[in-house]
């Protein structure tokens, strides 16, 4: 016992060192001074560069309409495919794209895959599907191995997801590769999820990201035609390709949604899984539904969330999110693993990142921000169908929740930020 509480305490004191020396936070503390549809949002809000015009893009829900798009798109590469995801195990769904990847492999298409340490581990990406991947030809390398004693660097996960297919089509969203997110969301074995493929000028933005995480892990620059094509504008949706990284002093993501939050006139609809906001953040919902502003959050309930410390932390926040008037609903019938929010019926995201500390200021991530009342659209639609399988949380649920719970919230307080 001495032993663990002496680890514990080394621990909790390398984590104190190692944060002593990551960029700062900014703290969103903003007022309502504009709009999401006056000219000056998207420059305040967007950091890097501006949206491109022009893009195609196609929302795909649960694993049976996402795995087949992201299949076919692969075996129709001739020159390269770039794929880089958190989770990526060893199983049915985990096959079937090792298989793809190698097939291409062996027909000469220039294949790079990067994998996350922490969530593709080897007890889950078995070192023998590894072998079949490198050996048909492809590259494959896990960002940040497993290092306990460097902490920053261990606590600085890539939770990307990203496939770029010949530079010209493009996938991302929150999906893993893994039999969880099979089927569709249609028992408890099959998680909810949403993807997007993008086609035009904005697949640029996801291979940059790629290139950035590749390029930090192999020093490999990518360059030239057979990643950077010319790509012509195709479709309506004006979209920003927003990375996050703990090495920028702002979160990407963070930034975005909170300048979204501020300047949101209508509606705010929030669906995420891990959604643990902060002090400031709480506060920015609370509010926009005193300005009348429509704000609905939906979460993973107690008896499905896959990780129970993370949804512990995050339904601590509930009480004053109730009594500010935010709706929160709990999806039921499965794990509900979405990253998305639509604002105002004209601005959207779909993403990688957790509506948490962790996505906004430690692990690599990545989230479309799409410009488009079309797409805008199509989300709604289907936030208001997941919606009809939830139950509203209320402040008495709250209230009433149980001593466990109570005590477990407490327990995790101290991690909060880690989760």
């Amino acid at each position: 016992m001495i032993v663990l509480a002496a680890f514990a305490a080394g621990y909790a004191f390398a984590v104190t060192i190692a944060k002593a020396g990551a960029p700062k936070h900014t703290v969103y503390e903003l007022p309502h001074d504009f709009s999401v549809t006056e000219a000056t949002f998207l420059p305040s809000a967007l950091p890097g560069a501006s949206m491109t015009s022009g893009n195609r893009l196609e929302l795909l829900e649960n694993g049976d309409a996402i795995f087949p798009a992201m299949l076919a798109a692969i075996s129709g590469a001739r020159k390269t495919v770039n794929f880089e995801a958190y989770i990526f195990w060893s199983d049915e769904v985990g096959t079937r794209f090792r298989d793809a990847l190698a097939e291409r492999a062996a027909r000469g298409v220039a294949v790079r895959v990067l994998l996350d340490a922490v969530g593709s581990p080897s007890r889950r990406m078995k070192a023998g599907d590894v072998d079949v991947l490198r050996q048909a030809g492809c590259h494959v390398e896990f960002f940040h191995s497993l290092k306990p004693w460097m902490l920053w660097v261990f606590n600085h996960r890539n939770h990307r997801r990203v496939l770029v297919v010949d530079g010209v089509a493009g996938f991302t969203g929150g999906v893993g590769f893994a039999d969880p997110w099979g089927g569709n969301a249609d028992s408890k074995e099959h998680w909810r999820d949403t993807q997007v493929r993008v086609e035009g000028p904005a697949v640029r933005g996801l291979q940059r990201a790629f290139q950035e995480n590749w390029s930090e892990t192999t020093g490999e620059a990518l360059v030239g035609e057979e990643f950077f094509p010319a790509l012509p504008q195709i479709g309506a949706s004006a979209v920003a390709v927003v990375p996050s990284s703990p090495l920028a002093p702002m979160s990407g993501a963070g930034r975005v949604y909170a300048i979204s939050l501020a300047a949101a006139a209508k509606e705010i609809w929030i669906a995420n899984s891990y959604f643990l906001p902060d002090d400031a953040t709480a506060g920015l919902l609370v509010a926009a539904v005193k300005r009348g502003v429509d704000v609905r959050v939906m979460v993973p309930s107690d008896e499905e969330s896959d990780v129970p410390a993370t949804k512990a932390a995050g339904r601590s926040s509930f009480g004053p999110l109730l009594d500010g008037g935010v709706k929160i609903f709990e999806y039921q019938p499965t794990m509900f693993h979405l990253k998305t929010m639509v604002v105002d019926g004209v601005f959207s995201t779909v993403g990688s990142a957790n509506f948490d500390e962790r996505s906004f200021h430690l692990n690599e991530e990545i989230n479309l921000f799409v410009y488009d009342g079309a797409f805008a659209g199509q989300m709604r639609e289907s936030f208001r169908r997941d919606l009809s399988r939830c139950r509203p949380y209320t402040h008495t649920m709250w209230k009433k929740r149980s001593l466990k719970k109570r005590v477990t919230e407490w327990l995790v307080t101290p991690i909060r930020s880690e989760l």
